[in-house]
C-alpha cells in the first residue's frame, strides 16, 4: 500500500490530526479537505486512490457529495459517519459509496476496510473479464457451469439463489444494500421487498454456512444490507463488530 493516495474529506480537526500521521505511518500519501467544495477540487487535483468521506460536512449533505464524487472518479469511497440514521448510510451506499465506518473506529478496522476497497478497485481496473470460477473459503462459485460447491460437495441452487449469491460473492468484503440486491436480482418493482430478500438469504445460508444461525460468510449490516466476508481479510472482518461503537453482525430476525 506504500504510495497509495488517500483523500480525507472531514471537517473535524481531531480526525485529521489522528488520521494523517496514522495513515502516513503505513506508507500512504494523505491529503485533507474540510468542506465538500474543497473535497471535490482535491478529488481532481490530488487524484486519490481511495476517499474517506464524512457525511456531516458544513457546506453540503454527505449523500449529495457522494453522488458528485462518483461523477468525477471511480475510486473507492469509504464513508466515515457518526450518524446512526440508516437512511443516511443507505443513501450514501446506494449513491456510490463502497463502504462505511461508524465513528469512533479503530485504525485496525479502517485499514482493513481500505485494503478490501483497494483490492477490489485493482481487480476492476485490470480490464480483465470477470472470472468464471470464484472461490472464497469453502465456497466455490462456477458461473460457466452454473454450479456451487460447498466444502467440496455440489449444492443445488435455484437460478435466483445463484444470481443473488454471485452478486454477493463478486462484491465480497463490501456492503451491498437491500435495495441494490433486490433491484439487480428481481428488478425495480421489488426494490422495497426486504422480506423477500430475507427469505432468500436464509435459504442460501442453510446451504453454505456450517451454522446458519451464526453466519460467517453472509453477515448482516442491520437495516442496511449484507456483506459476503472476504477470505483474504477474514480475521479483520471477524474483528470489525468488536471495534468501538460497531453493531454486531448477527443475522436479522427471520433472515
Amino acid at each position: 500500500m506504500s504510495g497509495t493516495r488517500v483523500l480525507v474529506i472531514d471537517d473535524e480537526p481531531a480526525i485529521a490530526r489522528v488520521l494523517r500521521p496514522a495513515l502516513e505511518g503505513h506508507g500512504f500519501s494523505v491529503a485533507v479537505a474540510t468542506t465538500a467544495a474543497e473535497g471535490l477540487t482535491r478529488a481532481q487535483d490530488f487524484a486519490p486512490d481511495v476517499i474517506l468521506l464524512d457525511l456531516g460536512l458544513p457546506d453540503e449533505d454527505g449523500v449529495q457529495i457522494t453522488t458528485e464524487l462518483r461523477e468525477l472518479t471511480e475510486v473507492p469511497i469509504i464513508v466515515l459517519s457518526v450518524r446512526n440514521a440508516e437512511a443516511d448510510k443507505i443513501g450514501a451506499l446506494d449513491n456510490g459509496a463502497n463502504d462505511y465506518v461508524t465513528k469512533p473506529f479503530s485504525m485496525g478496522e479502517l485499514l482493513a476496510r481500505i485494503r478490501v476497497a483497494l483490492r477490489h478497485s485493482d481487480d476492476g481496473a485490470s480490464g480483465k473479464r470477470p472470472e468464471t470460477r470464484v472461490q472464497i473459503g469453502d465456497v466455490v462459485l462456477d458461473t460457466r457451469r452454473h454450479e456451487v460447491r460447498v466444502r467440496g460437495e455440489v449444492v443445488h441452487f435455484s437460478p435466483t439463489e445463484f444470481n443473488l449469491l454471485e452478486l454477493l460473492v463478486r462484491s465480497a468484503g463490501e456492503i451491498v444494500t437491500h435495495r441494490t440486491l433486490l433491484y439487480k436480482v428481481w428488478g425495480p418493482e421489488y426494490a422495497g421487498d426486504t422480506q423477500l430478500l430475507r427469505v432468500y438469504i436464509a435459504q442460501i445460508r442453510t446451504k453454505i454456512e456450517e451454522r446458519p444461525e451464526r453466519p460467517t460468510y453472509i453477515v448482516t449490516e442491520p437495516g442496511i444490507g449484507y456483506r459476503f466476508c472476504d477470505a483474504d481479510d477474514s480475521a479483520a472482518v471477524q474483528a470489525w463488530p468488536q471495534a468501538e461503537g460497531q453493531p454486531s453482525r448477527r443475522a436479522e430476525p427471520g433472515a
